[in-house]
């Protein structure tokens, strides 16, 4: 790489730690690091567009990084080039009169609720780890289990600032929450994990301070019962998350969290969350004529923490024996019928799959058990999968994207929308320099 020298003229360069190779992808799927590459911390637009007119003139790969939190190696350097890490891009104002936050690329999301929490207001969505940045959220369209009642972030970037391919500093978008203003570019970079652009700034909208919460612990016999008491319950309210898991989720949750579930008893098992304590009165009376096993109203914050410990923890507990987690979405009134029969191909496969997820927006967590010649059988399971998923009329990755560990899948299942993708990819990022191999293949790929 005989170009460091000269890029260091720009800026300054760093030697890559291990941290910078990998982000939080299951190790089996994630794909192998660079051997040879040199970190960059640019601090703002300016910084960010001189150095990508310095890769884009040489043809450099550039691969934008923010927390490292990603599940399907979007932020791993894939080829010798630059990773631009967003980490000094931290400045935050909060405007409370517009009820907006204007965030560097990146600001954390703790920091981002600090600071609205500061002010009298609030970021609901949760939409990932706490260590996760704005720009990086946005790169994924990050979800969460507030989705339901929420939304994902792209309901919350009024306006972006971001630098192209050639270093042109585009800003779009406002701090109005209506925009007709034609084609919505905002948009189209929310959710393309770093491949058109790089995100420096977004103004997000804030809400006003959020109400004490109700927690209900529900588990029902069967998986058909407990959705129905999901669809039920959104269709006269809007609970802040209705979130499931089958028993042996809720096995490992426990283990892992030392916490205990209301029971072990039956096959599904709910959790929701309500900011009325009437709608939680409500829910729990739905959830007793669906044939729930037993209704548990947890009021006090400590009740409230071990119930949602042990849904937040079950990943914590599958991390060292899973191939990857899955992250399909389907309507959520299909969310029984694509459990029995995603179980009924696993076990074809002699597979094991571990089961929960978000309920109410029909995003469906499945962590795949690491088995014996798994790498022969593993990826043909996986593509029937997810092309069952979409047969029910779902997608194939509800909140974590495609990075590369789905772009088979996405090529295949979906081959329409994937040219249109990697047209638009060209069209944005002719030389192909930003994240490549993420998302679209090259066209010489």
């Amino acid at each position: 790489m005989d170009w460091v020298e000269e890029l260091g003229k720009i800026c300054e360069v760093f030697p890559p730690s291990d941290a910078y190779r990998v982000d939080e992808t299951p190790p089996l799927i994630a794909p192998e690091p660079a051997e040879n590459f040199v970190v960059v911390k640019p601090e703002n637009s300016v910084d960010v567009s001189e150095i990508l007119k310095f890769a884009n003139e040489r043809g450099i790969p550039v691969f934008t990084r923010g927390g490292g939190t990603g599940l399907s190696g979007g932020a791993v350097p894939t080829a010798n080039g630059i990773l631009l890490s967003t980490e000094k891009m931290v400045e935050i104002e909060v405007d409370t009169e517009n009820r907006v936050a204007v965030c560097g690329a990146g600001v954390t999301l703790k920091q981002l609720d600090r600071a609205a929490f500061k002010n009298g207001l609030s970021f609901p969505p949760h939409p990932g780890a706490e260590t996760a940045t704005v720009g990086g959220m946005i790169a994924t369209n990050a979800g969460g289990v507030r989705a339901l009642k929420y939304g994902t972030m792209r309901n919350y970037v009024l306006g972006l600032e971001f630098v192209l391919a050639s270093g042109k500093i585009l800003r779009v978008g406002g701090r109005t929450v209506k925009n007709s203003s034609g084609y919505s570019l905002l948009h189209l970079l929310i959710g393309s994990e770093g491949t058109l652009g790089v995100v420096t700034q977004a103004t997000l909208r804030l809400f006003p301070a959020m109400k004490d919460i109700t927690v209900l612990a529900a588990p029902f016999q069967r998986m058909e019962d407990a959705m129905s008491c999901v669809v039920e319950i959104s269709s006269k309210m809007l609970p802040m998350a209705l979130e499931f898991m089958e028993r042996r989720a809720v096995e490992i949750g426990e283990r892992v969290s030392g916490r205990r579930w209301v029971s072990r008893e039956g096959e599904a098992h709910l959790l929701m969350i309500f900011e009325r304590f009437d709608e939680a009165e409500e829910a729990a009376e739905i959830a007793e004529n669906k044939g729930a096993i037993d209704v548990f109203v947890a009021t006090g914050k400590r009740e409230q923490d071990d119930l949602m410990a042990v849904r937040g923890l079950i990943y914590e507990g599958l991390r060292n024996e899973i191939i990857e987690i899955l992250d399909a979405c389907v309507p959520p009134a299909k969310i029984a019928d694509y459990w029995r029969k995603s179980n009924e191909l696993a076990e074809k496969y002699g597979i094991e799959l571990v089961t929960y997820g978000h309920a109410g927006d029909g995003n469906v967590h499945q962590h795949p058990l690491i088995y014996d010649g798994w790498e022969n059988t593993y990826f043909e399971f996986r593509k029937k999968l997810l092309e069952l998923a979409v047969s029910y009329g779902g997608v194939i990755s509800g909140e974590h994207g495609i990075g590369t560990v789905k772009i088979q899948e996405l090529a295949e299942i979906c081959p329409d929308q994937y040219r249109i993708m990697k047209e638009i990819k060209s069209l944005f990022d002719p030389r192909g320099i930003l994240n490549p191999g993420k998302v679209v293949l090259p066209n010489h790929g």
